[in-house]
């Protein structure tokens, strides 16, 4: 097995800015809440306030022609690597660089712990996508994510729950894992969860939900997160560019900052 076609570039790629920067920003782009077009132009003002990658998907209206145009979009107008962040099956497409190929390992439904996994496999494969083997693990809240995954929530006040969690998820085979509060969450995962679990597992640790402001930001990435999410809190902003780009821009040096703090 070379491990270059197991671990590939866009991975590659990320675990070195992780080495180098000790935390990262991907911006989350939903097609169905904004058109193409806008998705271009946020995509650029992504690059300019040095938003490391871009994650396209998170419902389940991410499909199709609409997916395959914001994609387009965004390639035109940046050079960011695109990660697919999948509602459901359908959110494939070969335009993007690479797929977060999740398991929701606390649902209550096998659906989404294999079953989707093992329907999409042959299309992913055909899509020549870059596959990340993904744990992807519902926190309270979970909102319209744990509702539609049938998550049995980890309670935010048992923080080791998600740990071994995630530290199962890692053993048997993702390179990556996701704690996901839900998009439009008050605040993203406990401190001390994130903690915890950053220090059980050796792979890439994602925060995604909550995270509105840049002082969650910065406080997620000291707690041990290798990268945030970030989205809703740019959606309510993409209709005014220049708000949008400050936000980027404030996203960013957070946790620029507080990877400079934990290193």
């Amino acid at each position: 097995m070379n491990a270059e076609k197991h671990f590939g570039r866009f991975y590659s790629s990320i675990i070195e800015k992780i080495e180098r920067q000790h935390g990262l920003v991907f911006l989350v782009i939903d097609p169905p809440n904004q058109d193409p077009e806008t998705a271009g132009k946020i995509a650029r003002l992504a690059e300019e306030a040095k938003i490391d990658a871009i994650a396209v998907g998170g419902s389940v209206g991410a499909q199709g022609a609409l997916l395959d145009e914001t994609i387009t979009q965004i390639k035109e107008n940046s050079s960011l690597g695109v990660i697919l962040f999948p509602g459901n099956i359908a959110t494939l497409s070969s335009k993007a660089d690479a797929i977060y190929y999740m398991s929701m390992l606390n649902s209550l439904d096998p659906y989404y712990i294999s079953g989707a996994q093992i329907a999409a496999s042959l299309p992913v494969k055909k899509s020549g996508l870059e596959v990340i083997p993904t744990s992807y693990i519902i926190v309270e809240p979970g909102r319209a994510v744990g509702w539609v995954g049938r998550a049995k929530l980890v309670p935010r006040e048992l923080p080791y729950l998600a740990a071994i969690t995630a530290l199962a998820g890692q053993y048997m085979g993702s390179h990556m894992v996701i704690l996901e509060s839900g998009g439009g969450a008050p605040k993203p995962a406990p401190l001390q969860m994130i903690k915890q679990t950053a220090e059980l597992i050796n792979v890439p640790l994602v925060v995604a939900g909550g995270v509105k402001n840049k002082e969650h930001a910065r406080a997620v990435i000291k707690a041990g997160a290798d990268i945030i999410h970030v989205g809703t809190a740019i959606e309510h902003s993409s209709s005014n560019i220049k708000q949008a780009k400050k936000k980027l821009e404030l996203f960013s040096n957070a946790v620029r900052k507080a990877g400079k703090e934990k290193h």
